[in-house]
């Protein structure tokens, strides 16, 4: 097995759903022995989210993000059940957990308690809307995306959700680098830390140049449906057969795009401040000579060109894009596919260690490691 860039890492996972568990799958990759905690019977929330199913009956959604896990039920109002969970936070690097704030206080595994007895813990909790006053705001995906704004500038007639909890994706991520850059801390102090991410400033930072623009400008971005507010072309365009994205980032791709679709020289067109103040009538123009040929003519024409531009692919389709150009987009983890991580690593790559474990398979493997620990 080639060297992980976290071994030895122990990641206590008490996170369920969607951006807790997609930030500790992400470090299991990387080689950290990550222990899951659920709930006795059920476990994880996600487990029974669906169709789809996989052939062997289980969720899709729960093996999305919860493979190279081990898997042990507690139940925290049980006194033993307890002991094994304060254990394993006594014992872990890392903590993540996506409770109501406050919700593990009770429990003895809050941050101030945790780090009485494990100073060096990097401890990590996830909340919807902060720890503060938004503490008592439910941490849903879609409510934050309504409130955080992306709902406002998403769609067309009406507001519109992202075709996947990116919120909670974006959430993981930032949760990952944050506890990635603890643990280096760490490594220079000894000392770990408290970690707060939540899913509103997370997705207030990924909203980059629309939030930009209303900080630092004070305009405030409206939904353009697929057109982009600071450039243009940048759409999606009617041809003959089917719609097609061109995406023209500066004046060199435009003259190049015009060159291929025989447009006349327009000094409405110029520059990207022109082809924005007139992107309406720049893509009828546009749209009246794509309309005479099929979209693959076109992506074929432009591609050699230099334009940016393709079409709007399936989920199907863009794996097997991924497949063609040689990107490996799945991998298997015990007989069991899964969508690899996109991460390539020269010296440390990603590994495939466990699949999606059952509820509680883990109990003797977890507690065996612990006692080595203690």
């Amino acid at each position: 097995m080639p060297p992980t860039a976290l071994d030895g890492v122990l990641v206590a996972d008490f996170s369920r759903v969607l951006a807790g568990p997609y930030a500790t799958m992400l470090l299991g990759d990387l080689g950290a022995t990550v222990v899951k905690v659920e709930r006795p019977g059920t476990g994880d929330d996600t487990r029974s989210w669906g169709p789809p199913f996989s052939a062997d009956g289980r969720s899709t959604y729960f093996h999305s993000v919860n493979r190279n896990k081990l898997s042990i039920a507690l139940d925290l109002s049980d006194r033993e059940d307890l002991a094994v969970a304060q254990d394993l936070a006594a014992s872990c690097d890392v903590l993540v957990q996506n409770h109501k704030p406050g919700g593990l206080t009770r429990f003895g595994l809050d941050y101030e308690s945790t780090s009485a007895i494990n100073p060096a813990v990097v401890y990590c909790s996830i909340s919807g809307f902060g720890s503060g006053e938004g503490r008592d705001l439910p941490g849903y995906d879609l409510l934050v995306q309504a409130m955080g704004g992306l709902m406002s500038i998403t769609g067309d007639a009406e507001p519109t959700k992202a075709g996947v909890a990116v919120v909670d994706v974006l959430t993981g991520l930032h949760a990952t680098v944050g506890i990635l850059a603890a643990l280096r801390h760490r490594e220079q102090t000894g000392a770990g830390q408290h970690l707060e991410v939540s899913l509103l400033a997370s997705l207030l930072s990924s909203l980059v140049n629309q939030s930009s623009a209303y900080v630092a400008a004070g305009v405030v971005p409206e939904r353009m449906g697929n057109a982009h507010p600071s450039i243009a072309p940048y759409d999606l365009f009617a041809t003959a057969d089917r719609p097609m994205i061109i995406a023209v980032g500066n004046d060199a791709q435009f003259r190049r795009l015009a060159e291929v679709l025989q447009l006349d020289d327009n000094p409405a067109y110029r520059t990207n401040t022109d082809r924005v103040s007139h992107r309406d009538a720049l893509k009828e123009d546009l749209e009246a000579v794509l309309r005479t040929r099929d979209a693959d003519q076109w992506q074929q024409l432009l591609t050699a060109a230099g334009v940016p531009c393709g079409p709007i692919n399936g989920i199907d389709q863009a794996f097997d894009l991924a497949s063609r150009l040689g990107l490996e987009p799945v991998a298997q983890v015990q007989g069991t596919p899964v969508v690899a991580n996109p991460v390539r690593y020269m010296a440390t790559p990603p590994g495939y260690r466990i699949a999606p474990a059952a509820v509680d398979s883990d109990r003797a493997e977890v507690l065996a490691l612990l006692r080595e620990r203690s």
